[in-house]
């Protein structure tokens, strides 16, 4: 049996100054090697909004609930003596 080989995708560029958006634009003060964490992508159309998780709803597993508050009756019995 052999091992079954997994397709990874490519690495992608690793992001320096010159690509930044601020630093094209002169907007960055900083003098740095590599990109800092404000680093947003130059792009001809202007300065993007980075990329937002995706929010999913996730379904419904139950209608009852695993735990619930004792009612009021039930209350006052654990506290009546």
């Amino acid at each position: 049996m052999g091992v079954k080989q997994v397709a990874r995708p490519a690495k992608a560029a690793k992001a320096s100054c010159d690509d930044c958006f601020f630093r094209a634009r002169m907007l960055c003060a900083l003098e740095l090697d590599d990109a800092c964490v404000t680093f947003r992508p130059d792009h001809p159309e202007g300065l993007r909004p980075p990329r937002q998780m995706r929010f999913e709803f996730r379904q419904e597993r139950s209608t009852k609930a695993a735990w619930a508050f004792p009612t009021a009756a039930e209350q006052a019995a654990l506290h009546s003596a």
